[in-house]
C-alpha cells in the first residue's frame, strides 16, 4: 500500500479549533463554518477498529455532496463547497494533499438532537424489533413479513442521538416530546421526501436503499437543514437490485460485510476491536467504490481501463 492509498485514520491542524472528533470525522471550526473532514476510520457496534478502510473518506464525501445537490431542490442542506480551493483559507491550502476530496467546509447549526431514520425495507434492528411486536417504533406492520421484504411504504422510525453506545429507536410521540410536534412533523416530511427521491435515483441505477439515516439542524435564521452526512454506506443499507431475494439478509455495498466478519469470528463487540485481515480491509473499499461509482457514474480511483 503506497502512501496515496494508506488510509487516514487521524487529522492534526493544530491551527484551527478541534470541536469534535467522533467515529469517523473529524470536525474544526473557521470563523463562522464548520471543516468536516472525513477520516478513512471505520466503526462496527459502537466501536472504532484499528485499521481504516483505503478511500472510505473520499467516498462519504463525495457521496454526500452528490445527494447534497441531487436534493437542494427539495430540501437545503448545510454544503458550501468540498473543493479546498475554493474554501479560500491558508490553513486549508497547506493541509490540501490530506483535505481535497475528504473535506467539506459547511454551515454552523444547532444540531437537533434525533436520528431521522426512514426504512423502506424490513433489515436490521427493525427486522429484530419485528419479529417480537410485529411492529416499528410503535408503527403496526402487516403479520407475516420476511427479512428484507420491501415494506407497504417507507416508515419513519426515529432514534435517540447517543454520543456513547447505541442509538435507540423511540417512537415518534417521544420526538415530538423532545423537540415539539410541529418541528417533528417537519423533519418526518422533509427526511420522508429525501429518501423517496434518492430511493428512486438509485434503483434506476441497480441500487436498492434499505434504510438510512438523517441529522438535521437549526440556522440562525431558524430554518431546518440536512446536515452531517446523506445517503452514504456509513448511514444507509445498499443492496444491489440484481438478486434481490427477500428471506434473510442480502449482499450490500455498505459495512455490513464488516459486521458480518466480526460476528464470524465471535468478538464480544467491547473494545478493543481485533484487527482486520487485509482481504477483509480489500474487499470492504471496493465495496464503497463500487457504491460510489454506481451511484454517480464516475470513478474515485482510475486504473488503465478507466
Amino acid at each position: 500500500m503506497n502512501n496515496k492509498t494508506a488510509p487516514i485514520l487521524t487529522t492534526q491542524i493544530p491551527q484551527l479549533k478541534l470541536c469534535n472528533r467522533g467515529k469517523v470525522r473529524d470536525i474544526y471550526e473557521i470563523n463562522d463554518y464548520l471543516l468536516i473532514i472525513a477520516t478513512d476510520r471505520i466503526s462496527a457496534f459502537d466501536v472504532v477498529l484499528p485499521n481504516g478502510i483505503p478511500y472510505k473518506g473520499k467516498v462519504l464525501t463525495g457521496l454526500s455532496e452528490f445527494w447534497f445537490r441531487y436534493t437542494s431542490d427539495i430540501v437545503e442542506n448545510h454544503l458550501i463547497t468540498t473543493q479546498t480551493e475554493q474554501m479560500n483559507n491558508k490553513i486549508i491550502a497547506q493541509h490540501k494533499d490530506i483535505l481535497q476530496g475528504r473535506s467539506m467546509l459547511v454551515k454552523k447549526v444547532d444540531v437537533l438532537p434525533v436520528e431521522c431514520v426512514i426504512r423502506g425495507y424490513l433489515a436490521g434492528s427493525g427486522w429484530k424489533e419485528y419479529q417480537h411486536t410485529q411492529s416499528i417504533c410503535g408503527i403496526k406492520l402487516p403479520s407475516g413479513l420476511k427479512e428484507s421484504d420491501k415494506l407497504p411504504e417507507p416508515i419513519f422510525t426515529p432514534s435517540t442521538k447517543a454520543t456513547t453506545g447505541h442509538d435507540e429507536n423511540i417512537p415518534f410521540t417521544k420526538v415530538a416530546d423532545v423537540i415539539g410536534k410541529k418541528l417533528a412533523e417537519e423533519l418526518k416530511e422533509k427526511s420522508m421526501k429525501v429518501y423517496l427521491k434518492a430511493s428512486e435515483y438509485a434503483r434506476s441505477k441497480g441500487i436498492i436503499i434499505c434504510d438510512t439515516k438523517f441529522e438535521w439542524g437549526i440556522t440562525k435564521d431558524k430554518k431546518t437543514i440536512l446536515i452531517d452526512e446523506a445517503l452514504t454506506p456509513d448511514s444507509s443499507r445498499f443492496w444491489p437490485l440484481e438478486g434481490y431475494k427477500p428471506g434473510g439478509p442480502q449482499p450490500s455495498y455498505d459495512k455490513q460485510f464488516i459486521r458480518d466478519y466480526l460476528e464470524s469470528i465471535h468478538w464480544d463487540k467491547k473494545p478493543p476491536a481485533p484487527m482486520l485481515p487485509s482481504e477483509i480491509i480489500q474487499k470492504t473499499s471496493e465495496k464503497y467504490l463500487n457504491a460510489y461509482k454506481t451511484l454517480t457514474g464516475k470513478s474515485l480511483v482510475y486504473t488503465h481501463e478507466d
